[in-house]
């Protein structure tokens, strides 16, 4: 089944449906949601992409990010893939939302309409193998200075995700 995006203007009023790589190609404005998940010891959870992805393969980023369906909320589609990905269920809460456009490489943009979720988990995880490589939880102190010495090694969306969420926290 292709999977379909769900494409918006800036004040998310829906305009229609294309299929997800070549919104990607287009670079056209979608819904998306990130999620961040920290344990009880305030540590950021990273996952690492699984390496047959069709854009960033094998890169750390937050714990789950996507898109919801033209028929489920935000939140619905962000509790979708926290146990699609992760084999997992938390509660989350929306902090803030934002608008972002990033080069992904291979001729693919990241323009997204991003609503961005926190929520905490300290149990095992489930990992879907087609989608996540690996997990680890990182402090932001230790994750700036990774990121620092080896942006290639994390999604380009996330690093604007990450320094927006500072901006609000």
């Amino acid at each position: 089944m292709e999977e379909m995006v769900v494409l918006v203007n800036p004040e998310d009023k829906v305009l229609g449906l294309m299929e997800k790589q070549q919104a990607h190609i287009n670079g056209l404005l979608h819904r998306a949601f990130s999620v961040f998940l920290f344990n009880e010891n305030g540590e950021m959870l990273l996952q690492k992409r699984a390496s047959q992805k069709y854009h960033s393969p094998n890169q750390w980023t937050n714990a789950v990010c996507s898109h919801p369906r033209i028929d489920e909320t935000y939140l619905e589609g962000a509790n979708r893939r926290l146990n699609e990905e992760l084999g997992i269920e938390t509660q989350l809460s929306e902090k803030f939302h934002f608008i972002y456009k990033a080069d992904v490489g291979n001729g693919l943009w990241e323009h997204e309409l991003d609503h961005v979720f926190i929520g905490n988990y300290n149990s095992e995880f489930n990992l879907n193998k087609k989608e996540v490589e690996d997990v680890r939880y990182i402090s932001l102190q230790d994750l700036d200075k990774e990121i620092s010495a080896n942006p290639e090694q994390f999604t380009e969306w996330f690093k604007i995700i990450l320094e927006e969420y500072k901006h609000h926290f």
